[in-house]
């Protein structure tokens, strides 16, 4: 795997695919104001990729589902269960999310990922520690493409 972490906007990435940080998809999306990865994903992307992830009803903490990526131009967009009903993040839903949407990316054989720093902002984690936690999921993961964890910066 060809691993890089960088600062700036994961929406700005040049990947195949990209992960958004989620919920466990229990709450209707429309009742739900996006914050973070997601709001920025609706607001670029549309409503197209959050009508279709509403139509797969509850995630499992910790799992991973795909929808179009609406109006961006990357194949797909990975959503993960990051957080649980009380808006936080746990080691295992962070490591489990990683290796749920890595799952996804090597199924489709993709080449290349991007995701944020799963269960920082709304999810209440230290982005040091979730960077940490991520890449040593990483490691115990086979993948012969490009991943690159996002750090989110404004204007990078």
């Amino acid at each position: 795997m060809n691993l890089s972490i960088v600062e700036g906007d994961l929406l700005d990435q040049d990947v195949d695919v990209i992960v958004n940080a989620w919920n466990r998809n229990i709450i209707p999306w429309w009742l739900l104001i996006p914050q973070g990865v997601s709001g920025a994903i609706k607001k670029r992307a549309g409503l197209a990729p959050f009508r279709e992830l509403g139509k797969l009803g509850a995630i499992p903490l910790g799992h991973a589902v795909e929808t179009s990526a609406g109006k961006l131009s990357y194949k797909s967009i990975i959503h993960v269960a990051g957080i649980n009903m009380l808006w936080r993040s746990s080691e295992r839903s962070i490591r489990d999310s990683v290796r749920n949407a890595m799952q996804i990316v090597s199924d489709k054989r993709y080449d290349s990922v991007a995701m944020p720093l799963i269960g920082a902002g709304s999810g209440g984690g230290k982005a040091d520690k979730i960077l940490t936690m991520i890449q040593d999921e990483l490691r115990t993961i086979h993948f012969e493409g490009e991943v690159v964890i996002v750090r989110y910066r404004k204007n990078a």
